[in-house]
């Protein structure tokens, strides 16, 4: 390479875009070979090496800038200045060169290629050393310039220096570890092979040789001196600072290096000199930088022969790292559990009962993975057998007599003396990972339930046998579920294979067993209530089809015997209620035992019937002398006939009469005792809905009808106007009942008119027929829309009707435009989002018909182009009250049509993409400065190499960027590029029409109003207050009156103030700059402070930096936590820079609009 290549690599420029050479445009620079990563970086560093070589001070320029560069730093140093000046006056140099106006640099930017670029960064300086250790590393002159700058570029006042200083030389340092164990291991050798010569008799012993292995001894021993001192070098210049460093992110690069360094080359670090860094940050207020801690504590503990070296550490830090194990940051406290564990596995004796009891109850927290953690925890410390000539022994037996007997009793032990009892799903769904063998082991469970204990074994008292009935029946629900209980884990997720496969096998496995053994359970316990309501529970998770494939209809009958002597004895709800839902299960139409069932089932309903007719005849003639025994003769039958007629349709046994006849004595009487009373109302009640069901099976419309009326009438609309009283009759229908009134709107309004009925042309009693068809249609809307309007059905259920707008127009066109109407008066940026997922699901829809390669020209999609453009129309002309709104509907489009990689390649475009040709049509509702916005927002989702395709499968980005583009700035724009110069945006700024800047009173006053609104929002979208619900009216009663002579007064109170999207982002901006200048006084005045705190060994410093509410470093580490502060003195371009606006998408991006800006806060 010559020295004009080395130059021009020099100088070469980095801000985050590469700059190319003119002939092949290939980069010019290490920073932008190592960005693109397309060579292997061993070629590179190759490259490199020459270079030096040949011209060490350009080689060495050519690193430097590349460190320089990475940081984001758009200054370049010279050869001159490399020669003539020192680390510091470089650094102060690249300073004032750095763009203080951008809070990202490559190592914080987000998406895929700069997280590629992370990596290729850390892995160039470990080839970088690794192809160096042998000759250059040694010529004190490239790693002593290298290790000067970092150190110099990690005590600078700029985040970005100081974050990829530090990086750098953690990797730096992790690399000159492994060349300082491999020339340990080479000195090793060759004192071995020296011994083995020196050893050797007179006449055998080789002197040559010995003086060869003595010279290569000696330099072995120089190179691990060197390497020794560049590691003191960078480990008290740069670590003992950098890992208490304001930036929780620099603190845990620190901390997951130094983990490295331990777990590779034990033998020099690890011990206590090192250990106590980690030691002391495992108090870290930053739960990233507690969570390094343990994992780099893992690493260490998982190698069971570090454990001697490990013992101090172990003993001075115990009771920090069990008390993690509570950390408010939830992955924290699930790696400090895994800790713990391995803790527990290298030394029982490490942990006191006290230690292990802090992490046993935590088997019943609500959040999954610490309650999993401590189920393995708990697995290793009482349920894992360590005697294996024991473990031998009983692995041939069976049942109680098994390995597994003693543990069950453990575990039924450890539930009882926890004391929650309540929880025993929580439990089984702790240790379902790590014991799987132990809970699924129901013959040994059932045994113990049902054998006499042997010679010398304890009994299982009540309670203990309670317990594990319990347990067992969580087992099996837990097996036959395949699922986490209610309050673990966000909801049912989609089985792999393998887990459907294992949930089919446990479930026959326990159907087959519990199949003879439950009747034995029940004819064992009948007479104990709580048990014989959780055995009950069983059948539900049977594979019933078992009975009839296995010709067991026996073990059936004896079930059913069971269960009816059951009823027979108990008069407590919860086990009757067991029983009807058990009879339910077992009378399921697609079973072919339903019907020797039913049999049972109706001779049990046959005897209490006629046991409640004859007892209610003799309390009816007994009336006031009527004793405690005719009471509870029918108190006892009509308890049981509630529970059957709660899950059965009992009408033809006509209980409803029996029970009117009591209610109708008791009013007249005044006798009737209150506990019948109660349950003569709940037994008509369910008489009554059955006869419902019926009478609605056949007028699906009607029910639907009432169902609307009755929501609205018992909505969160019943306590206004001071009747808070009424709160307990107020109904919230659930997302399946929503789901279910939106699928029968779909199936029964959105159909068209040759579905009903083919008529013949001209018959007038046809086209009546069909006119009244509509009407009813339209009501069945109506009323769904209205839930929709007054917030009593989700507004994003809309989206499935608004969908329709065009297709129905003639039929339903004015109630969805009146229903897209009043939701926009409700909360105009949910709307938005409704309509822009109607659009997204068209899209989809089209996507499944016609696969991926859509065809652009068709009508389907021209259809849903004109849908959007007419949404838009929607929006008014008012550009300024639907700002925030039409900013919402963009950024969901864009991250909708980016969403889905194609899975060709990324050189294909997303599967979504077309959609941005939809998401086109309003742009034109989007005011000028908020296109740059958007546009901004849009090159976050698009790769360098999108920017330049011209295929027509990329035509739908090129278009939607255009439509951005036009009107958005008034500099040319390139299309290529996308991003413009600044000098384009000073010269679009002055040239911008003097209507912007000759506004009328009034209108300042309304945008100002507009932007200061979104300023004081709040930063979660709250349902806004509900509409005034107007005077009720049955919509049955209006079935056959036009839908639009049913218009509703509505009035819209003001939405809830919200943060916006936009609004935040420009906030977090104003913010940011704000602290920008306090920061560096503080840091300023600090400085001393500061540097009198790193002192090396000094444990306490964290109660000055980190820990502490009285050191004067906290506001500087509160605020360096998230946004990047640079403190930098004024430089030429200050002025034009302050003139920049704040991107609303992008917190570290400008804008340039300040005239706007100025006149709206006028």
């Amino acid at each position: 390479m010559d020295k004009a290549v080395g130059v021009a690599r020099g100088r070469g420029k980095a801000n985050g875009v590469a700059q190319h050479n003119g002939d092949g445009g290939d980069p010019v620079t290490l920073f932008e070979v190592v960005k693109l990563g397309k060579s292997a970086m061993q070629s590179v560093v190759d490259e490199w090496i020459e270079s030096y070589k040949q011209d060490r001070d350009l080689a060495l320029l050519d690193l430097i800038n590349f460190f320089i560069q990475c940081s984001g730093c758009k200054g370049t140093v010279r050869i001159e200045m490399f020669r003539n000046m020192q680390n510091a006056e470089i650094i102060r140099k690249m300073t004032e060169e750095f763009d203080e106006d951008s809070g990202d640099y490559p190592l914080t930017m987000p998406g895929p290629m700069w997280k590629k670029f992370r990596y290729n960064f850390c892995e160039f300086i470990s080839v970088l050393i690794r192809q160096c250790q042998y000759s250059i590393i040694y010529d004190e002159y490239m790693m002593d310039t290298v290790i000067s700058l970092l150190t110099g570029l990690s005590d600078s006042q700029v985040r970005a220096f100081r974050h990829t200083s530090t990086l750098a030389a953690m990797k730096l340092m992790t690399a000159l570890v492994n060349v300082a164990l491999n020339l340990s291991i080479h000195q090793d050798n060759t004192q071995r092979q020296y011994e083995a010569e020196r050893n050797k008799i007179a006449g055998k012993r080789a002197n040559e040789k010995l003086e060869l292995l003595l010279q290569k001894r000696k330099e072995l021993q120089e190179n691990q001196d060197e390497i020794e001192n560049m590691m003191n070098s960078i480990f008290k210049g740069i670590f003992v600072h950098r890992y208490r460093d304001a930036i929780a992110e620099i603190r845990a690069i620190c901390i997951e290096e130094i983990g490295v360094w331990m777990k590779m080359y034990s033998d020099a670090f690890l011990n206590d000199s090192y250990l106590k860094y980690v030691g002391w940050t495992l108090h870290d207020r930053q739960g990233e930088v507690r969570l390094k801690c343990l994992k780099a504590l893992q690493n260490l503990y998982t190698n069971r022969e570090l454990f001697p070296k490990l013992e101090l550490f172990t003993n001075r830090f115990k009771d920090r790292i069990v008390s993690m194990t509570l950390d408010k940051e939830y992955d924290v406290a699930v790696e400090a559990i895994r800790l713990v564990t391995l803790i527990l596995q290298g030394s029982e004796d490490a942990l006191s009962n006290e230690d292990c009891e802090n992490v046993y109850h935590l088997v019943y927290s609500a959040h999954r993975p610490v309650a999993v953690a401590a189920g393995e925890f708990l697995h290793r410390k009482l349920f894992s057998r360590h005697d294996p000539q024991a473990e031998e022994a009983l692995a041939k037996r069976r049942g109680r007599s098994s390995p597994n007997g003693n543990l069950i009793r453990m575990l039924v032990l450890f539930f009882l003396e926890s004391e929650l009892h309540e929880h025993a799903a929580y439990l089984v769904d702790s240790l379902w990972e790590s014991s799987q063998e132990l809970l699924k082991d129901w013959e040994c469970m059932a045994e113990l339930l049902l054998e006499e204990p042997v010679q010398g074994e304890e009994v299982l008292s009540d309670r203990q046998e309670s317990a594990l009935i319990e347990l067992m029946v969580c087992t099996i629900r837990q097996a036959a579920e395949a699922h986490p209980p209610v309050g673990r884990g966000t909801g049912k997720r989609v089985l792999t294979a393998k887990e459907r496969k294992t949930q089919i096998d446990d479930k026959n496995k326990l159907t087959e067993h519990f199949i003879m053994a439950l009747p034995m359970l029940l004819s064992k316990y009948q007479a104990d209530s709580e048990k014989v309501a959780n055995l009950l529970q069983i059948p539900q998770f049977f594979d019933l089809d078992v009975y009839s494939a296995g010709r067991m209809e026996k073990h059936l009958d004896a079930l059913l015997k069971q269960i009816r002597l059951v009823v027979e004895k108990h008069i407590e709800m919860d086990v009757l209620e067991a029983c009807s839902k058990t009879y339910s299960i077992l009378c399921s139409e697609e079973y072919t035992i339903m019907n020797r069932v039913d049999i049972a089932r109706s001779q049990l309903i046959d005897e209490m019937t006629d046991r409640f007719t004859h007892s209610v005849e003799e309390l009816l003639q007994e009336a006031e002398e009527a004793d405690d025994d005719d009471i509870y003769n029918v108190l006892s039958t009509l308890k049981r006939l509630t529970a059957f007629h709660n899950a059965h349709d009992l009408t033809r046994w006509d209980l409803f009469g029996n029970c009117y006849r009591l209610l109708k004595a008791g009013i007249e009487q005044g006798s009737m005792p209150e506990q019948i009373a109660v349950q003569a109302l709940q037994c008509s009640h369910y008489s009554i809905l059955w006869q419902l069901v019926k009478i609605t099976e056949g007028a699906p419309s009607k029910a639907f009808m009432l169902l609307c009326d009755l929501l609205m009438i018992f909505s969160h609309q019943l306590v206004s106007g001071g009747r808070e009283g009424l709160q307990p009759l107020v109904f919230n229908p659930d997302s399946t009942l929503q789901n279910e009134l939106l699928n029968f709107v779909l199936d029964h309004v959105f159909i068209d008119q040759d579905d009903e009925s083919q008529s013949m042309e001209g018959d007038e009693e046809d086209e009546a027929n069909k006119i009244e068809a509509l009407h009813k249609r339209r009501n069945l809307l109506a009323a769904f829309c209205k839930l929709i309007i007054y917030d009593i059905v989700d507004m994003p259920a809309a989206a499935d009707i608004f969908k329709h707008y065009m297709k129905y127009y003639n039929d339903y066109g004015d109630i969805i435009k009146e229903t897209l109407s009043k939701t926009r008066q409700t909360d105009k940026i949910q709307c938005a989002k409704t309509l822009i997922l109607s659009l997204q699901q068209l899209f989809n829809e089209l996507l499944q018909d016609q696969g991926p390669n859509l065809d652009r020209t068709s009508s389907h999609v021209s259809g849903i182009k004109e849908l959007a453009r007419r949404f838009a129309l929607t929006f008014g002309l008012d550009q300024i009250k639907t700002r925030e709104a039409v900013a919402t509907l963009h950024k969901d489009g864009i991250e909708f049509a980016f969403k889905y990689q194609n899975p060709r390649g990324p050189e294909f475009p997303p599967i979504n993409l077309a959609f941005l040709e939809v998401l086109s049509e309003f742009s034109s509702k989007l005011i000028r400065q908020d296109k740059k916005t958007v546009h901004s927002y849009l090159e976050k989702f698009m790769s360098e190499s999108m920017s330049e395709r011209r295929e027509d499968v990329w035509l739908p980005l090129i278009s939607y960027r255009n439509s951005l583009l036009t009107g958005g700035d008034e500099d040319h724009m390139s299309v290529t590029s996308g991003s413009s110069s600044k000098t384009g945006s000073v010269r679009s700024k002055k040239g911008r029409p003097p209507i912007h800047k000759k506004r009328i009173e009034g209108e300042e006053t309304e945008e100002s109003s507009v932007e200061g609104s979104w300023m004081l929002r709040n930063d979660t979208l709250q349902t806004p207050g509900a509409l005034q619900t107007p005077q009720l009216t049955s919509t049955v009663l209006r079935e056959n009156r036009p839908a639009e002579h049913m218009k509703v007064t509505l009035s819209v109170l003001s939405p809830q103030m919200q943060m916006s999207w936009l609004g935040q982002q420009k906030m977090e901006e104003v913010n940011r700059k704000d602290r920008t200048g306090l920061n560096y006084i503080k840091s300023r005045s600090n400085q001393g402070v500061r540097r009198g705190l790193m002192e090396d060994d000094a444990e306490p410093i964290f109660e000055d930096v980190m820990m502490s509410s009285r050191g004067q470093l906290e506001d500087m580490n509160e605020e360096f936590e998230d946004t990047m502060v640079i403190d930098l003195p004024p430089s030429r371009n200050r002025r034009e820079r302050a003139e920049l606006r704040p991107d609303f998408f992008d917190s570290a991006a400008m804008i340039e609009d300040e005239s706007v800006s100025k006149t709206l806060t006028v």
